[in-house]
């Protein structure tokens, strides 16, 4: 009995120890430190650039600039939390379905496919971006630098607004509403402790 028992006991510490491994292997996630971060868009209409933000989103970034290859990201962007800064009224046209229809199409997402080396300090992300149901390859540029215990990405990715259908119907005429609308991103994690 005494020999089962060591045996038992052994299988245990080994699969302890198998287990341990596998957690101390596992990478520090950074999480996203969102009253320091925001994603904002630039669009013009009738010549006026108009701006807005989106009050809620998440990133998952793993990122090592000596390991790109096994770095990602992904942004998810909760549609209904938009602020055209213009009143509530213009806040529920664009929720509507010639715009954003955010009841049907509430999230939009980027997925990183990969990461490259672009200029020093910078960084071409390249992924898929879905608005209103409608995916698109898109290469983003962003610079990345470490400040204090943060790593902060920004960048800009100019989009065609009738890519996505944003802004069917009347809104389709780009003399109006331009199409060309620019997401402007600041993004800005911490390492958990």
């Amino acid at each position: 009995m005494a020999h089962v028992s060591i045996r038992s006991t052994m299988s245990k510490l080994l699969l302890a120890g198998v287990l341990g491994a596998a957690v101390l292997a596992v990478p520090a996630w950074a999480q996203l430190d969102q009253a320091k971060s925001s994603v904002l868009i630039a669009a013009k209409q009738l010549g006026v650039t108009m701006n807005g933000k989106f009050a809620k989103f998440d990133a998952v970034i793993n990122f090592n600039p000596s390991q790109l290859a096994q770095s990602s990201a992904t942004v998810n962007i909760d549609m209904t939390s938009f602020d055209l800064g213009a009143g509530k009224e213009y806040n529920d046209e664009v929720q509507k379905k010639d715009w954003f229809d955010a009841a049907k199409y509430p999230k939009a997402t980027f997925v990183s496919s990969s990461i490259k080396q672009g200029a020093p300090g910078k960084y071409d992300v390249a992924g898929k971006l879905t608005i209103k149901g409608k995916t698109q390859d898109v290469v983003v540029t962003a610079t990345y630098k470490q400040e204090g215990g943060s790593n902060v990405f920004d960048g800009v990715l100019p989009i065609k607004r009738t890519a996505f259908n944003v802004g069917e119907g009347d809104w389709k005429d780009t003399s109006v509403v331009a199409d060309e609308v620019q997401i402007k991103f600041h993004i800005v994690t911490a390492a958990k402790k």
